[in-house]
């Protein structure tokens, strides 16, 4: 089969690569229905985060199990099902108290930009659909392999309850799955920062109430100054560097909640500054296992509709040009179609 491999910054190949099989009894393999470009690829595709060899990229994935290990019981081929990029037991400490990204026995789940997929600990990682998904479901259900699952746990973390003011800080995709979670937690008014036109119109229609151009001390002020001198009472963190971090504690109100999802880049906070914000910081790789059931069930019941991130169709073998559109700031998200 052919899939994604990146060699270095900004070459992103699409080759032959060995078909995934069967390696550990708790394995599955799955025929990948649609995969998708994510804004933490772009960290190792501009060599920010450097590439020592050539790697199968990808890590959201949903579709058909073809075939399961000798010692997986929960799931059958046939199964629509979807997995989060850190495969999980389910059964360890962490993944009892809902932190399966930090489960004693993760694996990276890697190289789901190809046709076919190998999932590891496939019980405890994967999550099927009621019944095979219509195509029209499909973008929305891959969403809650990553993005979807990211945006709700920087809610989740964010503490968003029914009336409060909620700011979002950034505007790629799990920025803006951010807004409509706090929306569908009830949050009475999302402020989302954003330049960008195409992406302001998707966060009004995701629940935004406002949005601030500004960013920096400046972001800080607007926000600020639209919450009457307060703050927000939740700040959703979801880019990963110095300055949005610093701008989601600095708009954050007295005793307020900020949660980090964005994958840190040279991120450093000053000790003191932090003890007299009075804030809790909660963050770090999502636990999408967690909330598959539960977000499942409301794409499922077309309650919410994530899928509509992907402003960017094209076929697998184009994915070179998915990368640089999502670099170039022309896509939010890339859904590829094998």
């Amino acid at each position: 089969m052919r899939g994604a491999v990146l060699y270095g910054p900004r070459d992103v190949r699409f080759e032959e690569r060995e078909v995934p099989k069967i390696v550990k009894p708790t394995d599955a393999v799955i025929r990948i229905s649609s995969a998708c470009v994510c804004g933490s690829d772009l960290w190792p595709y501009r060599g920010i985060q450097p590439t020592a060899q050539p790697t199968p990229m990808g890590h959201e994935y949903c579709g058909i199990v073809e075939e399961v290990g000798r010692a997986v019981k929960a799931i059958k081929p046939g199964q629509f099902v979807i997995g989060s990029f850190f495969a999980s037991d389910n059964t360890c400490p962490n993944c009892h108290i809902g932190y399966h990204s930090s489960c004693q026995h993760r694996e990276l789940v890697g190289g789901a930009q190809a046709p076919v997929l190998r999932v590891p600990l496939a019980d405890g990682t994967l999550v099927a659909t009621p019944d095979i998904p219509s195509e029209d479901l499909i973008p929305s259900l891959l969403t809650l392999s990553d993005v979807m699952g990211t945006g709700w746990f920087a809610a989740d973390a964010a503490n968003v309850k029914p009336g409060s003011t909620v700011a979002v800080v950034g505007d790629g995709a799990v920025g803006l799955l951010g807004v409509l979670s706090a929306k569908q937690m009830g949050a009475k008014r999302v402020i989302a920062m954003s330049r960008h036109a195409s992406r302001q119109k998707l966060a009004r229609e995701f629940g935004a109430t406002d949005i601030v151009t500004e960013r920096g001390d400046e972001g800080v002020a607007r926000i600020v100054e639209l919450t009457n001198g307060v703050g927000a009472d939740s700040v959703l963190e979801c880019v990963g560097t110095q300055e949005s971090m610093m701008q989601a504690i600095n708009s954050s109100r007295k005793g307020g909640y900020v949660s980090y999802v964005g994958v840190p880049h040279g991120v450093e906070l000053n000790g003191e500054q932090l003890f007299f914000s009075h804030v809790h910081l909660h963050g770090g790789p999502a636990p999408v296992r967690r909330y598959l059931p539960d977000l499942i069930k409301l794409v499922w019941d077309r309650k919410i509709d994530p899928g509509r991130v992907f402003d960017l169709r094209l076929p697998l073998d184009q994915v070179a040009e998915g990368y640089r559109a999502m670099d170039e700031r022309r896509a939010i998200k890339t859904l590829l179609s094998p």
